[in-house]
């Protein structure tokens, strides 16, 4: 990884909540693996792992390519347009999903299969 400024980073977005939007809005099977943070605009979509991949869609749709790890403990960021994970800045509170927040989550949405479901 490496250190850099990079556009599309706002210092001012907080999160848009503590799970996957859309997944928690009902659009897919309202479960995700792990969370994204977009790094521009602080919604908060599910991994490409997950089964709706929104944080790569959002990326797409809204044109806000960066994105931070929302999982407790990871800081790294990720821009889509060169496929490249780097160091970034501080983001405003909080950094991650609540820790007793499991993972995949919400746990009464997770299907007993959801290894067989997600994308490798």
């Amino acid at each position: 990884m490496e250190d850099r400024a990079v556009l599309g980073i706002s210092l001012v977005a907080a999160p848009s909540g503590t799970g996957c939007l859309e997944c928690l809005s009902g659009d897919g099977p309202g479960w995700w693996l792990h969370l994204r943070r977009c790094a521009q605009c602080g919604h908060i979509g599910c991994c490409d792992s997950s089964p709706s991949q929104h944080a790569s869609a959002h990326a797409r749709t809204e044109g806000h390519p960066v994105m931070r790890s929302f999982e407790p403990g990871e800081d790294w960021f990720y821009e889509h347009t060169t496929k490249k994970f780097f160091r970034g800045p501080r983001l405003p509170d909080p950094q991650s999903r609540p820790v007793e927040q499991p993972a995949p989550a919400p746990a009464d949405k997770v299907p007993a299969d959801w290894q067989e479901r997600i994308h490798r």
